[in-house]
């Protein structure tokens, strides 16, 4: 039963309640550092040795050979810490994925009127530029895409976004 304890420590005489409280005494914390190698978590370690206990116990009676209630006891643990452990798997398999970090109602807040303010700054702006800077950045097309849509050349495609965000950074910096 114990390590060099003589094999005869448990005696068939015995009922269950004196041969559990000696292999408790004795194995309860060499179950337990088991278990915890096992199950990675000292808590459902101390949960898993304790059901080992009470399993054979309950099914003393039942044991054929009542000395070798140890070798019962340590595949009961490993037997448990399996399932520990599977279940585990499932339960991880099964979990609800976690939502992307949202940003706070602060945030939201402060985002929406910092568009409403770059919106209102664009209003203001001259046509073209307006024109110039919305077909570049809102519809992401290049500068060739953005003459031929307005009919000018590039160059003036390039004249009238340059102009629009100077003034655009000029009148977002007043504001804020």
């Amino acid at each position: 039963m114990v390590a060099g304890a003589p094999a005869a420590s448990v005696s068939v005489d015995w009922d269950a309640d004196q041969a559990v409280t000696q292999l408790y005494s004795t194995q309860y914390r060499p179950l337990v550092r088991l278990a915890t190698l096992l199950v990675r978590d000292s808590a459902t370690a101390e949960e898993v040795v304790q059901d080992a206990f009470v399993a054979m116990h309950g099914a003393w009676r039942r044991l054929r050979d009542p000395n070798k209630a140890l070798s019962y006891l340590r595949q009961s643990v490993v037997n448990r810490a399996r399932s520990v452990l599977r279940h585990r798997a499932v339960v991880e398999k099964h979990a609800p994925k976690a939502l992307p970090d949202a940003p706070s109602a602060e945030q939201g807040a402060m985002g929406e009127l910092e568009r409403a303010a770059v919106i209102e700054a664009l209003r203001d702006l001259p046509t073209r530029q307006r024109e110039a800077i919305v077909l570049r950045y809102y519809g992401d097309l290049s500068e060739a895409q953005i003459a031929d849509a307005m009919g000018i050349s590039r160059g003036a495609v390039k004249s009238h976004t340059a102009r629009g965000i100077a003034a655009l950074r000029s009148v977002l910096e007043h504001t804020t």
